[in-house]
């Protein structure tokens, strides 16, 4: 029935409207020759949903003071356990110097200062300096609502609550043709041809029991790359941020996270006895990375007897609850919300899924192995490696972002006609999308429950074989109860109980993954731990996942990392540099 799909054509089209979207919008309009057609296509509203507006730490970029940028890489590189991309993780932190100017001067962003005019920049955990620029706790929300100005003021084709269900390559599967769509406004098909296509739909590891992102961010992206065949590489490292709030298991603040600031302005963890446990785990203690800390307190959970009591807690007031309330304005009031203290009491905290290190094998340009496909932002794997740094996320998304609507823009005055799809595969990915308005009508819900609950228990912070297998099992399960589940087909406009089921294909889709790619890393680094395999294995010989999908099945590889720029136990930074600029707590 593909009759019934709409047929769009534009130059350059962009899926994502984070940082990295609304970014690579802004650049490729300043960079492809004029009358260049420019499309973006986003789940939700422009401006009002993605991970990029949740952000509220800050952005990470070296700006002196003692700090460099080759300081800011080496954090990155030892953070990431040896197994970033070096060339991307250099161009992340000598680029973001710039993109920090361009959010400032050109786009709008007005960023917390000192007394004497320059940025202010905060501590956060894993790094040598104090770098993270910031607006508040409430960072995200300032760089979006600037960039959603900018691009809203745009003559750009704006196509809101647009679902992207297929990446439709050319019948030889050389070249990407476009992408399939849903309207999500009237449950129509539309399928957009583009000479270019950035994807930047994000991550969302909202597998998981305890999360971060909202709820309709599903990892499509990384779904739709699966299925047209791309490589993906570091599939197993889902970073789980230590403090997620602890609301209750029927709020919807539950795992929302309350910002490494806290930890860096000398918030303390604290078990259920009262008493401060990092230190046994990190000499860095509360400031050791993400990963450290969130196995810390998973550590700490698996000690305690009190049934009553399911994290631990962080305590902020020490440091003076005024002026607790003065600094972290926004997290006060997250956690007043939900009934809580933080800045006279103790909030209880679990690690929450957060960030998906791995994604879409890229360069450092954003082409992918497929001609006409770019990817940046969370999708794109290969800067973090391992771990990603507390303020280089949002610093990732614009940086890359730019670059993808620079090199699309360039790229395209080479490109030709737009592409036929392979209408095969269209029809396809159409079949598979309309799949449950076949099916007998049931509940999604309770399917998306096990997931958590089975990715919560078997593939999450601390890891093993047994674990991994029998999570495997449990989400394949999962997925074929999932194929039986349908939806009504009545009335398909803003049908939310399909687009459930349609998230919950992809999330079953990429958990199978993680959990292949985590029982073919017999080692542990960052945020992979394996119990079974508790060293981090020989950092000379480090090595990264490669996930594809093969015919029917998913095959795991190995790829050497290349240390371009420097090599484990190495530094680039002179002689006699102090190894850390950071006081200590």
């Amino acid at each position: 029935m593909i009759q019934d799909i709409e047929r769009h054509d534009t130059d350059i089209l962009i899926l994502g409207t984070g940082g990295a979207g609304l970014f690579a919008a802004l650049h490729a309009q300043q960079s492809a020759p004029v009358g260049t057609k420019i499309t973006i296509a986003v789940k939700g509203l422009i401006g009002k949903c993605g991970c990029t507006r949740m952000v509220q730490g800050g952005y990470n970029v070296a700006l002196g003071g003692g700090d460099t940028v080759e300081r800011h890489f080496m954090d990155t590189i030892e953070g990431g356990k040896w197994l970033p991309n070096q060339d991307m993780a250099w161009r992340l932190c000598s680029e973001a110097v710039t993109r920090v100017r361009e959010l400032e001067n050109e786009i709008g962003c007005f960023f917390d200062r000192n007394a004497d005019g320059s940025l202010h920049q905060k501590a956060f955990a894993g790094q040598t300096a104090d770098r993270t620029v910031h607006k508040g706790d409430l960072t995200g929300i300032e760089i979006i609502n600037r960039l959603m100005e900018q691009v809203l003021s745009r003559p750009m084709e704006k196509l809101q609550e647009h679902r992207a269900v297929g990446l439709i390559p050319t019948k030889d599967g050389s070249a990407l043709a476009g992408v399939l769509m849903i309207d999500m406004r009237t449950g129509k098909f539309r399928f957009v041809r583009a000479k270019a296509v950035l994807m930047a739909t994000g991550g969302g590891p909202t597998m998981y029991k305890y999360h971060t992102p909202s709820g309709d961010k599903t990892m499509d992206g990384l779904a739709m790359a699966l299925r047209v065949g791309l490589p993906l590489r570091d599939m197993e490292m889902v970073q789980f941020h230590p403090t997620g709030l602890l609301a209750g298991a029927h709020s919807r603040m539950t795992g929302t996270v309350l910002e490494e600031g806290l930890r860096g302005a000398g918030g303390q963890l604290l078990n259920g006895s009262g008493q401060r446990f990092m230190f046994d785990y990190d000499h860095k203690g509360e400031r050791a990375t993400r990963d450290v800390v969130s196995r810390g307190i998973y550590a700490e959970m698996r000690k305690s007897n009190d049934p009553g009591q399911v994290g631990m807690f962080i305590s902020m007031s020490h440091l003076g609850p005024d002026n607790v309330r003065a600094k972290f304005k926004g997290m006060v009031k997250r956690c007043e919300d939900s009934g809580f203290d933080l800045a006279g009491g103790l909030v209880e905290v679990v690690p929450t899924a957060h960030y998906f290190m791995g994604g879409v094998v890229v360069d450092v340009d954003t082409r992918t192995a497929l001609e006409g496909l770019y990817v940046a932002g969370e999708d794109a794997g290969g800067a973090h490696g391992s771990n990603r740094l507390g303020g280089n996320g949002v610093a990732n998304s614009t940086v890359y972002g730019g670059i993808a609507g620079d090199t699309m823009g360039a790229d395209i005055r080479a490109m030709g006609a737009l592409r036929d799809p392979d209408e095969d595969f269209l029809a396809a990915e159409y079949t598979r999308a309309c799949h449950p308005l076949s099916r007998p009508p049931d509940f999604v819900q309770p399917l998306r429950n096990r997931l958590q609950e089975a990715m919560w228990e078997d593939v999450g912070v601390m890891r093993d074989a047994a674990g991994l297998n029998r999570g495997l099992g449990r989400v394949e399960t999962i997925e074929r109860d999932l194929w039986e589940v349908g939806v009504a087909p009545d009335n398909l406009a803003f049908n939310l109980t399909w687009h459930d089921w349609l998230n919950m294909a992809s999330l079953c889709e990429v958990s199978r993954v993680i959990a292949k790619a985590g029982l073919a890393r017999e080692n542990s680094r960052g945020a992979h731990f394996r119990e079974d395999f508790p060293q981090p294995g020989d950092m000379y010989a480090s090595y990264y996942t490669v996930t594809q999908k093969v015919g029917a099945d998913v095959k795991v590889t190995r790829e050497d990392v290349d240390f371009s720029i420097v090599r484990p136990g190495d530094t680039i930074l002179p002689d006699g540099a102090p190894e850390t600029l950071v006081a200590a707590q």
